[in-house]
């Protein structure tokens, strides 16, 4: 009995001691660390979010609006940090209660993995039924258990079971997928485009959908369509990122240094690419106080956001349409029985500034299936894509003699047939040649021997000798003809503030004959850009300033009023590359030539009919190894017709280029139709502006979607 109250006495005491533990250790956590526990359950965070805001508008040089920013009604989600799956789900299915979301489109694009993970959210105890023992047996060391279970899974998921769902469900799928594509805490857009009814409801049920919110986002538009409803000068703007894309893969990097969100829409290219950081908007700064589990407890803005500055371009939008419309009408009717002939250019630039008042290019595309024609915009094929030029560069075959001593001006040069030893007859245009001839009735009538026999002395073979061998430095004679050809833009890039820009073919390759030394004197062995075309014409024009082109004219700040442009933060000055190492009286006498190509009776160019506009410049015809999309024989050569020119030629105010590839014949004048036309619209539009007393000192904005913003 004693024994037995001792062992009792021990065991309370053990108790005893026990509970003394726990309370001194409850003591410690209340007394002691009681307030840093309470902090940790009442923590929260501050999570700085950047908003993204309007592009920034892209206008004419007149102020007209070209693109802008069209809002509409928006639905978003912000996915807390920490929240499951299927709290989210329950979110979705509340609100595809209120919001459509059930079109093919949304339907169609819903993936046929994102059907399985929402299977086996439906379907807990399904999914986990497709997993046996010996399959957690088999993996159960594996460090990648979970996620070899989860692919067995979706394996063993049926196409019977993906396509069990209802509409409603898709629905609500659609829906749920866009709510966990964003990233965590950025608002993430479930919906555009949102009716009146749908935008009304969902805001006055925000406090029973946590994370889902209503704004207005922007889709941007092109304001200038031609008749078939195709956006005017559409391949040189560019095109934006949507909000699903987010930013490019190829530059994530780069912009998440720049404090971009994965899911900002940037410039894909050209313009809206080249001028991203002008045109992008400061960002709205919020930020969002959470609790320990990642929920937004509250928000602040801390920075107002701002619309991206607007560009002005160096583009006349009026003008720009009429040359569209010139190239498709003149084009359609020149495309007749010409099976090859698919594009045309034209490029019209200032030669004293390098301002762009117009860059347009069409393409005829055959539609296999409905077999109907369709022309798309190809302006950026001025820059991007090159051709032989013809004799349209003879002017800088001319200067490059009077440079490198090869011939003087005036020198007279007999032209008739040449044949070299072991080689073919080359010659002029016609069948006998010229005769003795000087420069300027070289360049007036295109002669290609004087271009020939000028190529000949420059190499270092002062006479030709019929039947006789072509002993030229090949070498030397290809780096002089190339050295200075670029100095007038042929064969380098211009510098444009367009990406993208080519430079040509040929360019630093050695021709594997002598002979083609003198193809490239008439224009016919390197390739050249549309753009290096009108560069070299206006370095021509301007008395040696080669001049950088540009499209853009000057960067504004958002005007606080509606139809008014913002300040002026940059002009983009004129900006001089190089200036021709060529006496001025040299560039005269090609000038002089010029002037003699169009306005002469004899003069290749006299087929330009608007002599009141003292147009001067230089056609080109070269046969050229065609290489385009359309089926052909292995050697097929065109024809390529060119016209280079500038007015008035007393004082130049445009330099236009037109290039005209792949016609089967040499005939065709459509290069001279398009070039009469250019000349005629620009100088119509100035007269016309001028009798309206139209100012651009402070122009307005001209945002109209009428009827007249199509051409007619």
């Amino acid at each position: 009995m004693t024994f037995v109250s001792f062992r009792m006495n021990i065991l309370f005491f053990i108790v005893f001691l026990l509970f003394s533990l726990l309370i001194f250790r409850l003591g410690i956590v209340q007394i002691i660390y009681g307030d840093d526990y309470k902090r940790e359950i009442d923590r929260k965070e501050n999570v700085t979010i950047n908003t993204s805001m309007p592009r920034g508008n892209i206008m004419d040089r007149n102020g007209m609006l070209i693109v802008g920013n069209k809002p509409s009604n928006a639905i978003t989600y912000t996915r807390p940090q920490n929240i499951k799956a299927e709290e989210v789900l329950k979110i979705a299915e509340k609100l595809a209660t209120i919001i459509h979301k059930d079109s093919k489109e949304d339907l169609k694009a819903i993936p046929e993995i994102d059907k399985k993970d929402y299977w086996i959210l439906k379907h807990p105890t399904e999914a986990e039924a497709k997993i046996t023992d010996t399959d957690r047996e088999k993996l159960k060391n594996d460090k990648d258990y979970d996620t070899k279970m989860y692919h067995l899974t979706l394996d063993r998921i049926t196409s019977k079971e993906i396509n069990s769902f209802s509409k409603k469900e898709l629905e609500i799928l659609a829906i749920y997928r866009e709510m966990i594509t964003g990233y965590p805490l950025s608002p993430q857009i479930i919906k555009k485009n949102v009716s009146p009814k749908e935008f009304a409801m969902v805001s006055e049920n925000l406090d029973s959908l946590p994370g889902v919110d209503t704004t207005t986002d922007w889709d941007r538009y092109n304001n200038y369509k031609d008749k078939e409803g195709k956006e005017i000068l559409a391949s040189v703007i560019g095109k934006v990122s949507s909000s699903k894309e987010g930013l490019p893969k190829d530059s994530v990097d780069y912009y998440l240094a720049r404090g971009y969100s994965r899911n900002d829409r940037v410039g894909k290219s050209y313009i809206e690419y080249q001028y991203e950081e002008v045109l992008q908007g400061q960002k709205e700064k919020v930020k969002n106080v959470t609790d320990k589990n990642g929920k937004v407890l509250e928000s602040q803005v801390i920075r107002e956001g701002k619309r991206g500055d607007d560009l002005v371009l160096s583009i006349d939008i009026d003008l720009q349409r009429k040359v569209e419309t010139i190239i498709k009408e003149k084009l359609s009717k020149a495309r007749l029985g010409q099976p090859y002939l698919d594009r045309a250019f034209v490029s019209v630039m200032n030669p004293y500034t390098g301002e762009i008042l117009s860059m347009a290019g069409k393409q005829f595309e055959q539609n296999s299936t409905s077999g109907k024609t369709n022309v798309n915009d190809f302006a950026l094929g001025n820059l991007t894509t090159s051709y032989e030029m013809g004799s349209v560069v003879k002017g800088a075959t001319v200067l490059t003699g009077y440079q490198s001593g090869a011939i003087t001006p005036g020198e007279i040069l007999n032209d008739r047939p040449v044949k070299f030893l072991g080689t073919k007859v080359k010659k002029s245009w016609n069948t006998t040649g010229f005769g003795p001839i000087n420069d300027l009735y070289a360049l007036k009538r295109s002669s290609n021997v004087y271009m020939f026999l000028t190529a000949m002395k420059l190499g270092g073979q002062q006479t030709y000798i019929p039947n006789g061998r072509l002993s030229i430095d090949k070498v030397a004679a290809i780096e002089t003809f190339r050295k200075n050809f670029s100095q007038f833009g042929l064969g380098v890039k211009t510098g444009i503030d367009l990406p993208g820009e080519q430079i040509g073919y040929g360019s630093g390759q050695i021709p594997p004959e002598a002979g083609k030394v003198l193809d490239y004197a008439i224009g016919q062995y390197d390739t050249y850009t549309p753009l290096q075309i009108v560069q070299y014409i206006s370095t021509i024009a301007n008395g040696g300033y080669r001049i950088q082109p540009h499209i853009a004219k000057e960067v504004r700040e958002p005007s606080n009023q509606a139809n008014e442009l913002g300040p002026i933060i940059q002009e983009i000055q004129p900006k001089v590359l190089n200036k021709i190492e060529m006496k001025s009286e040299w560039l005269k006498r090609v000038q002089e030539g010029f002037k003699q190509v169009v306005n002469d009776p004899l003069g290749t160019g006299y087929g330009i009919k608007n002599k009141q506009y003292k147009i001067a410049g230089k056609t080109g015809t070269a046969q050229a190894l065609y290489n385009g999309p359309i089926s052909h024989s292995p050697g097929l050569m065109l024809w390529n017709i060119t016209f280079g020119g500038y007015a008035p030629y007393d004082h130049p105010e445009i330099a236009v280029s037109v290039v005209v590839p792949w016609l089967t014949t040499d005939q065709s004048h459509v290069n001279l139709e398009i070039a009469n036309e250019v000349f005629e619209a620009y100088f119509e539009l100035k007269e016309k502006r001028a009798k309206e007393n139209l100012t651009i000192s402070n122009p307005k904005i001209n945002t109209s979607k009428s009827e007249t913003n199509k051409d007619e």
